[in-house]
């Protein structure tokens, strides 16, 4: 999975418009990140990268980027 790929894949989890997020996007900045989006996502790593995200790490996420690092994944 590319990074515009994954990208693509939590916009429409988010149920933003296609190409409105980046790595510099707040998370704070998003209505729809709540904890269904937590639990999605959470989902959405472990169903790509067979990797399961930590609950405190994804704690301390603020940006789309900081959500890309922790897929444990090289997203080009």
């Amino acid at each position: 999975m590319t990074r515009a790929e994954f990208l693509a894949a939590l916009e429409e989890m988010l149920e933003t418009d296609a190409g409105s997020l980046s790595p510099d996007t707040a998370l704070d900045s998003l209505d729809s990140w709540d904890s269904l989006a937590v639990i999605s996502f959470i989902a959405l790593v472990d169903e790509h990268f067979d990797h399961v995200v930590a609950g405190e790490d994804l704690a301390k996420a603020k940006t789309i980027g900081d959500l890309l690092a922790l897929t444990g994944a090289n997203l080009a």
